[in-house]
């Protein structure tokens, strides 16, 4: 392996706004602590929480770097102390609290897993922060099981594409939301038995009569706002409904009369704030559950757009636009 430099460049926030504070900058390149993995990233995941924390709204937790970026791909250059499971030169993908967008980048080993058989670094690095997501809300905390019906709000983003394979590949029914026709057919293509334009339809009753009344047993909801209330009507009795993001809004009103008669669980979660200890389990799992899905192409990130580095203000752009299907992602290599 090439000897490691002293210095990177990284991408910096020089100040909370729009995606032009996004500059490339020189810093040291970070030491691996003990069960910590020194990676040379050769690619790194976009996503939502990097525009909020850009935006000034989503802190990095403490002890992070404060450079965006929360999943990467790339070569093990260096070990910590301890480490037991990779060893220098091994190509690892990782899921990040924090320093995807730089050259180099730390993470505990229990929180990085090794490439699905076929896969090049830019898909891999478009794996972690969607699949761990999913996997602890759809399937841990919403409870998903073969046979049921899983709402996907915002089907064409990295979590909704992800949701809808995993979805479809444990056996569930599986209807979207989407904005456009064009996004409608991608959810469509990628497994989903029902598609809701939420511009053109109500999609409380287009779940409905697609359940022949019955309403979802689970809902992913990245909306918030007036999506609780509408959520509530759209789910099953006994359905789960769970937030991860909230974009139109933190504050809403329902009508809680209908999650007592129903008998509904309404929770949420994230993710970038948990423990190393609790991502290694989600690591765990999905290296056991998914990773095969994945090696055999029955799952796979959906890819919208790549980026260089030095580009990652027109990637966040590219985000804000709303237009993208699927995953967008930084070359570094």
């Amino acid at each position: 392996m090439p000897a490691v430099p002293s210095v990177m460049t990284a991408i910096e926030i020089s100040e909370f706004g729009g995606p032009q504070v996004l500059r490339p900058v020189e810093r040291p390149v970070p030491a691996p602590d003990a069960g910590e993995l020194l990676v040379r990233v050769k690619a790194a995941g976009i996503n939502r929480p990097d525009v909020l924390q850009r935006q000034g709204h989503y802190a990095p937790p403490p002890g992070a770097s404060d450079i965006p970026g929360l999943e990467i791909a790339g070569d093990v250059v260096a070990t910590g102390e301890g480490v037991r499971r990779f060893r220098i030169g091994d190509q690892v993908t990782a899921l990040l609290p924090g320093g995807g967008y730089a050259e180099y980048a730390v993470v505990h080993e229990t929180n990085a897993l090794p490439l699905p058989q076929g896969y090049g670094y830019i898909e891999a690095a478009a794996i972690p922060e969607t699949f761990f997501t999913v996997w602890h809300n759809v399937f841990e905390r919403g409870g998903l099981k073969q046979g049921e019906t899983l709402l996907v709000h915002g089907g064409t983003s990295g979590i909704g594409t992800t949701a809808i394979q995993l979805g479809k590949a444990f056996g569930a029914h599986v209807i979207a939301t989407a904005g456009s026709k064009e996004k409608c057919d991608a959810c469509l293509k990628l497994g989903a038995e029902h598609a809701i334009n939420y511009r053109e339809e109500d999609f409380v009753a287009a779940v409905k009569q697609a359940t022949n009344g019955r309403g979802a047993d689970v809902i992913l909801d990245m909306v918030g706002g007036d999506y609780v209330d509408r959520n509530y009507k759209a789910a099953a009795e006994d359905g789960r409904i769970v937030q991860i993001a909230f974009l139109n809004g933190a504050k809403a009103s329902a009508n809680y009369a209908i999650l007592m008669t129903k008998r509904l669980t309404h929770t949420g979660s994230t993710l970038r704030n948990r423990s190393v200890e609790f991502k290694a389990g989600i690591a765990r799992e999905l290296e056991t559950k998914v990773w095969p899905l994945l090696a055999s192409r029955q799952v796979a990130p959906t890819m919208d757009m790549i980026f260089l580095l030095k580009d990652a203000a027109l990637a966040h752009e590219r985000m804000e636009e709303g237009r993208h299907i699927g995953k967008i992602v930084l070359d570094l290599d």
